[in-house]
């Protein structure tokens, strides 16, 4: 008499494991490693990098002064300059790995306390930029794409092409020689730089003070910034709109807005989500053209400073943040991906 085959895995007493429940750990540990793997990359290009840079640190602190050849090589020793390229290396990768950046060659004070310094002016500016472009990007994204053909679509894509091929800088110029300097009609109103007026004001007037510096610098990173926010909606949303899952949910009588609200934009968030953690990456990196600009005291105006010297700690320093900051943001977006598409890590 023929016995029924016993049930794929029952045999070894032992119950196989959904799919879902081994791939996701598996596509969680390769977006762990090679977000460590990108940093140590980092530490490594960020130390050759920008080594390469012309012009010798010592020779431009000490320009202009009277310096003989001793106290150059004084000064070359005291900031390692003096060592064999591999040991600078090792030296610099052992440092660092333990939050140790190295000391700053033009302010002489370590790397970590300046950067420190200057963050929270630069998440100031920056994060209330992001936060503005990125609603407002997607809000128009979303309505240009479900309206596309039309004059608004029209209207709002040619502006955000216009304002995307624009030059921060340029664009941060401009609005200092109207709404700062002021020309023809229109009055000075704003300030050309700085972050405060530095009268000592405390409390309610200080925040005023503070928001009236952060008027031309966050309105110069929202014009470029919303722009490509709402081309890259746009687009993504124009692929999904074609969906047979779309022609389903309104033949199931849902309205136009729900199909929109809950089917499609949804869908279409994946390289959204993308860009914009991207953009919060730049929020510790700030806008180095920007804050230059507009005389902003946060990491892009620093990272500044250190090039035209160069100082090569502060440098590598700021460099590593920037480049961790991206890493880390990307790597959230990764971890973000299945919850919004559950194909994502299966």
């Amino acid at each position: 008499m023929t016995t029924a085959s016993a049930p794929a895995g029952a045999a070894g007493g032992g119950v196989t494991a959904p799919r879902g429940a081994t791939a996701y750990p598996r596509y969680l540990a390769g977006k762990l490693g090679g977000a460590v793997v990108s940093l140590l990359a980092v530490l490594v290009t960020s130390f050759f990098l920008f080594r390469i840079l012309p012009g010798d640190p010592v020779k431009a602190m000490t320009h202009g002064q009277p310096t003989s050849a001793a106290q150059m090589a004084t000064l070359r020793r005291q900031f390692g300059l003096d060592l064999p390229l591999w040991q600078q290396f090792t030296d610099y990768c052992g440092k660092a790995l333990t939050g140790d950046l190295g000391m700053s060659y033009q302010f002489r004070a370590p790397v970590g306390e300046l950067i420190a310094q200057k963050v929270p002016a630069t998440l100031l500016l920056t994060g209330v930029a992001v936060v503005i472009y990125s609603a407002i990007g997607l809000w128009l994204g979303t309505r240009t794409a479900w309206r596309h053909g039309g004059v608004g679509d029209r209207v709002h894509t040619g502006v955000a092409l216009t304002l995307w091929s624009v030059p921060s800088f340029w664009l941060g110029l401009l609005l200092i020689i109207v709404f700062a300097v002021g020309i023809g009609p229109v009055p000075g109103m704003f300030p050309t730089g700085g972050m405060e007026s530095g009268d000592g004001g405390t409390g309610f007037a200080h925040v005023l003070d503070v928001a009236h510096h952060m008027v031309l610098p966050v309105v110069t990173l929202v014009a470029v910034g919303y722009a490509q926010t709402l081309l890259v909606m746009r687009s993504s949303l124009l692929d999904e709109m074609g969906g047979d899952y779309l022609t389903t949910a309104r033949a199931k009588g849902l309205r136009d807005d729900a199909v929109r609200r809950r089917h499609a934009v949804p869908n279409a968030l994946l390289p959204t989500v993308t860009m914009v953690f991207i953009n919060l990456g730049h929020v510790a990196a700030g806008s180095i053209l920007v804050e230059t600009v507009f005389s902003w005291p946060g990491l892009g105006g620093l990272f500044y400073q250190a090039l035209s010297v160069p100082d090569l700690p502060l440098v590598q320093g700021l460099f590593v943040v920037f480049a961790g900051a991206m890493i880390l943001m990307n790597l959230l977006a990764d971890l973000l991906y299945p919850l919004l598409d559950p194909r994502v890590g299966r």
